[in-house]
């Protein structure tokens, strides 16, 4: 068998994969990850496929003995998002090769990644008996809010603790310790409908609503700037209302995305927001994913800043990942955010990831696993 399989083709591979996840459309992610088991299989790789609707399997991969310590895990997700009304020069789902540029959709956020982990682990496959091994957690679903990872975490037993994650979305290669949270509300305003002309024997939902919105535009946080990750954020992204022009609205809301920092507590902000508001204004829950942090000095932090040759102090992103849904079912282990994609072109029309940047991160992901599971 090939143990040196090239990273640049699997990756073009999957990107030829169209598994678009639009919501009300969800992609096929089966096709990208039933292939990556069939790839996985025959280097004796134990492989779990768990499907979080029809046609959109999430895959876990392990090798090692579980006897031996716990193993370095990898994630990444399959699914993609839509291309968007602007033109594309190059084909989107052609994976073609342009001056040492990987373009298509998803090539960098994240298919590039998840390539470069799976060569990566093949590469070191006969050398894994007997030590810790490698878990490679391959989901679906991430870009709806980690749909995929969250339907896999609440299987009990599904997933194993982990000595160490490394999340491999696009980060420039560059180690990255942590992300903000996403906690996304929606606030809703009822009412009393009448007709616009006698508004008195009405009860105006959209006034309430918008109330809420100006007491949102000049709230802040009563919370101190984390040293890498700033400040938390809060911005009201829709709000609607209303039936006709001639008619008083009994129903209005907008929805309240925050960006939350390391121990911050959701439930608290929630709770502050609520007083804010008022008895007028109902808050619900659509998305809730804490942040994900590890201290720079952490020792597995250091050592794969060490492999990698980096000496600056890593930062963190803004953007979410499958390790705020991961991270408790493995034992919240340190974790690493390190990934060859172009951060700035995610979700980008002309998305690429360069050619370079994939064989070097297939390259540092083998030395990171031989590190770990040295006899």
């Amino acid at each position: 068998m090939n143990l040196n399989l090239d990273p640049v083709q699997l990756t073009q591979t999957l990107v030829r994969i169209n598994t678009i996840n639009a919501g009300n459309t969800p992609g096929d992610e089966s096709d990208c990850t039933r292939y990556l088991a069939q790839l996985l299989e025959p280097y004796g790789f134990h492989c779990t496929l768990t499907e979080l609707t029809p046609g959109r399997a999430s895959l876990i991969a392990r090798i090692g003995d579980s006897d031996k310590g716990l193993p370095l895990a990898f994630t990444g997700h399959v699914d993609v998002v839509p291309l968007g009304d602007a033109p594309w020069t190059q084909a989107p789902f052609g994976g073609d090769i342009v001056d040492g540029k990987l373009y298509g959709r998803g090539s960098s956020d994240m298919k590039g990644g998840v390539a470069a982990f799976v060569c990566a682990a093949i590469a070191c496959s006969p050398q894994l008996a007997g030590t810790a091994g490698v878990t490679l957690i391959i989901t679906a679903g991430e870009e709806t809010g980690c749909e995929g990872a969250f339907h896999m975490a609440e299987q009990p037993g599904l997933l194993q603790p982990a000595g160490a994650l490394l999340v491999a979305e696009p980060s420039y290669n560059n180690p990255l310790v942590g992300h903000k949270g996403a906690l996304w509300l929606k606030a809703k305003a009822t009412g009393i409908t009448a007709h616009g002309s006698m508004p008195q024997h009405g009860d105006n939902a959209v006034y309430k609503i918008a109330k809420a919105a100006l007491a949102l535009q000049a709230f802040t946080f009563d919370y101190p700037p984390h040293p890498q990750m700033g400040s938390p954020t809060l911005n009201v992204g829709l709000i609607k209302g209303g039936l006709n022009v001639n008619s008083v609205p009994d129903a209005a809301e907008l929805t309240i995305d925050i960006r939350s920092v390391a121990g911050q507590s959701h439930a608290q902000i929630q709770e502050t927001l609520q007083t804010l508001l008022g008895n007028d204004i109902k808050l619900e829950i659509m998305i809730d994913l804490p942040p994900v942090y590890t201290p720079p000095e952490s020792p597995w932090v250091q050592r794969v800043m060490a492999l990698g040759g980096t000496t600056q102090t890593p930062g963190t992103v803004t953007y979410f990942t499958d390790a705020a849904a991961l991270l408790a079912p493995l034992g919240n282990p340190p974790t690493l955010i390190l990934g060859p994609g172009e951060t700035h072109l995610a979700h980008q029309t002309d998305e690429y990831c360069e050619v370079a940047k994939i064989e070097k991160a297939c390259e540092l992901y083998q030395r990171m696993i031989l590190d770990w599971c040295q006899p």
